[in-house]
């Protein structure tokens, strides 16, 4: 079973309730030309410099940043889908023990799409100062979440932005500036706009005839959390695509995006659901997690051994009617860019579309 701890660190990546007034912070800062770097380095003197606002305040980078080092796979995300290759970095959760000489088989979902080894700096929310000195970065992102305790220590060391986790849009643009890749991101966010609408075109019959969604986040069913309107891509997705996400009889939706628990025992409540999606995760045993080819299955299968074991859950109409269906928590909680919502709407199309 999941212990709190493990939850406690897959709920970072919503940011529930960490939302805060930080004091503002400016940094200048010169990048480092002169390094081996996955991207083409210009043999003369950058000049084109730009002013990067952030969490905490402003950076000034000039010319194009070649060693980049990323706090969390939702920055790694970002990064990689504007094709720009990093030198570091440090997971969210501890699935790997040193560096990452086989990355696809080493980083869930975004490992094949990394063309070279990358230093293993430790946790996102807990990095290691050392091993990021040894990448020797000429930029540094990270996450108001989990670095506002390492800013003043990593700004030292290189450039270093603060992005807010629950802002993958403004994230895209804001790490595009960074290292010139505006227009793509611009047209990153478009085609996700132009393929989230052909889906909901494609999805339209099953919304027509099944409407209401529950959507729920669990381990083994011990703990379950309601999915609602604030659940990030989770939910927006969801949404977006038309269906209506229920809710118990008089629910009111917080005012920040808090985890809101269900019992068990209250499911039967929301038995007027036409579809239940779950969201599994599993963080209990991290020595299970062999390779990137068996995650999903070690994410989702306690999950759904205790669904099918349980009376309750297996008396709900759903259960009943076939239309329970289980997508890893990590797509859309760990990557809320461009490659997670991609994965989710496969994931969505895989299994609600062929199943009708």
């Amino acid at each position: 079973m999941i212990r709190r701890a493990g939850l406690a660190r897959l709920l970072r990546f919503l940011v529930f309730g960490l939302l805060m007034v930080m004091a503002i912070v400016s940094c200048q800062a010169q990048v480092d030309r002169g390094r081996d770097s996955p991207l083409p380095i210009s043999s003369s003197e950058p000049t084109d410099c730009r002013t990067i606002p952030h969490v905490m305040g402003k950076t000034r980078i000039c010319g194009q940043p070649q060693r980049i080092a990323i706090l969390g796979p939702y920055l790694l995300e970002t990064l990689l889908a504007l094709k720009v290759q990093p030198v570091g970095f440090a997971d969210h959760i501890g699935f790997h023990r040193g560096d990452y000489n086989d990355p696809s088989q080493q980083i869930p979902y975004l490992g094949d799409q990394i063309s070279q080894p990358l230093v293993n700096m430790g946790i996102a929310y807990n990095p290691s100062i050392e091993a990021i000195l040894k990448v020797k970065p000429d930029l540094i992102l990270g996450t108001a979440t989990n670095n506002l305790a390492h800013y003043e220590t990593l700004s030292k060391i290189a450039p270093t932005l603060l992005l807010k986790y629950d802002e993958p849009d403004v994230n895209l643009r804001t790490i595009a500036k960074a290292v010139n890749r505006s227009e793509q991101a611009q047209q990153l966010l478009l085609e996700t706009r132009q393929k989230i609408a052909t889906a909901r075109n494609a999805f339209a019959p099953i919304v027509a005839k099944y409407p209401k969604l529950l959507l729920l986040s669990s381990p083994q069913l011990r703990e379950i959390y309601l999915g609602y309107s604030s659940h990030g891509l989770c939910s927006t997705l969801l949404e977006d695509l038309g269906f209506q996400l229920i809710a118990p009889a008089g629910f009111r939706r917080p005012k920040q995006p808090v985890p809101v628990p269900i019992s068990l025992e209250a499911l039967p409540q929301l038995d007027h659901a036409d579809l239940i999606v779950l969201l599994g995760h599993n963080f209990s045993d991290l020595k299970e997690f062999q390779n990137t080819d068996s995650f999903e299955s070690y994410q989702l299968n306690p999950l759904k051994q205790a669904w099918a074991r349980n009376g309750i859950t297996q008396a709900l109409n759903a259960s009943q009617a076939g239309r329970v269906y289980f997508i890893p928590a990590y797509l859309c909680l760990g990557l809320p860019g461009p490659i997670g919502t991609d994965l989710y709407l496969d994931r969505l199309k895989q299994q609600l579309l062929t199943s009708q």
